[in-house]
């Protein structure tokens, strides 16, 4: 498989970490990187050995195949445009867009110029995500019928030194986080249907704790800090999905799934391995590490590894769908289907009715152990 020529767009610190994991991989090459801020593109450039330059130098770039947006949520329906239009394939980091309306229009822009569009979250595809599918798939549990995805924390402002873009509209623990979650049990039960939802917030303000210069200050959240909700899935399963910020401390599991025949316990959805565990029929948990496994092994943070971080995975997968004319798994259809879930889930805690989905899609293919073996340039 050629390499596909990759360009970032975005040089925060999201972009070392999709540049140190690009190396993994044998069909990618980054190429180049812009920023608004061009001292941050210089920067990113100089420590990954690719060229800085500037948004539209990068969209003109025939050695560009492929753009990498990392830029800001508000801008990632931008940018993806603008590469789409340049005849760039593209892989945007999550949210796909901040409306299912935008996030639509992205689809249909890259079916009808024959692009590939891809998505983050691409953690499904990883060592535990893998256990998952084959397990559900395989009738391990039987049909499921409910479970419960829960992401709660006590926020960013005791470790961000500014956190407020976080709680804006477009942001907030639903669509800053729920990606991982809704694209993992879409991976594993299929499309959504409708959701009912509920949602509040803790206080009116929060106080920036972190150290830095905005130390002590306060700021009003622009969205829901507590979502609760339920949704039905096509199969039709239903399950509790819980966000909150305004969580210090809690004993639920990330995600869990109950079927006929047993149950499911699945680690953080937000990293690639972690510990899958199996009940069946109501005996003691089986629990499977899954960092001997591929895109399982502990390799981040850099300094002190505690976990799988593989992010660029879904950007491998792109390049081997396109050398092979299929779509990629971790793609803006999929991305659409999830945007629209959790829009549908703070439309429902607003209005108080039930809310149908009006996208649908189909489960990813399985991605199999020897296929994403193969996308490695070397053992991680």
């Amino acid at each position: 498989m050629s390499k596909l020529g990759i360009g970032l767009i975005g040089c925060g610190n999201i972009a070392m970490t999709y540049l140190r994991n690009a190396r993994l991989f044998a069909g990618l090459e980054p190429r180049a990187c812009a920023d608004a801020l061009p001292a941050q593109a210089a920067l990113r450039a100089k420590q990954y050995g690719v060229r800085a330059c500037t948004v539209e130098a990068l969209l003109a770039d025939r050695e560009i195949d492929l753009v990498l947006n990392l830029t800001v949520p508000a801008a990632h329906h931008d940018v993806t445009l603008a590469a789409l239009a340049a005849g760039k394939h593209v892989f945007t980091e999550k949210p796909l867009a901040l409306s299912a309306e935008a996030g639509q229009e992205l689809v249909a822009e890259a079916k009808a110029r024959g692009l590939a569009l891809g998505s983050a979250p691409d953690t499904f595809l990883g060592a535990a995500g893998r256990l998952a599918r084959q397990l559900v798939d395989g009738g391990a549990i039987g049909r499921v019928v409910t479970g419960t995805a829960f992401m709660m924390g006590r926020g960013m402002e005791h470790w961000h030194p500014n956190p407020a873009f976080y709680y804006q509209a477009g942001a907030g623990p639903v669509l800053d986080m729920g990606p991982y979650y809704l694209t993992m049990l879409v991976n594993l039960l299929g499309p959504a249907t409708r959701v009912m939802a509920m949602g509040t917030s803790g206080s009116e303000e929060r106080v920036i704790t972190a150290p830095g210069p905005l130390h002590n200050t306060r700021f009003k959240p622009e969205t829901p800090t507590s979502v609760l909700s339920l949704i039905e899935f096509a199969s039709g399963a239903i399950i509790t999905f819980g966000a909150s910020w305004d969580v210090h401390r809690h004993s639920n599991a990330n995600i869990e799934l109950h079927g006929t025949e047993g149950s499911l316990r699945l680690p953080d959805p937000d990293t690639f391995g972690g510990t899958v565990s199996l009940s069946r029929r109501g005996d003691g948990w089986e629990a499977v590490d899954t960092a001997d496994r591929v895109y399982g092994a502990i390799n981040w943070p850099y300094e002190q590894p505690d976990r799988a971080n593989y992010r660029m995975l879904g950007v491998a997968d792109l390049a081997a769908a396109v050398a092979a004319g299929r779509s990629p798994r971790a793609s803006g259809s999929l991305a659409l289907h999830v945007l629209d879930i959790l829009a549908a889930i703070l439309r429902s805690g607003e209005n108080g009715e039930a809310v149908d989905i009006a996208t649908s899609v189909d489960q990813p293919p399985v991605l199999q152990e020897d296929e994403a073996a193969a996308f490695l340039a070397r053992t991680p």
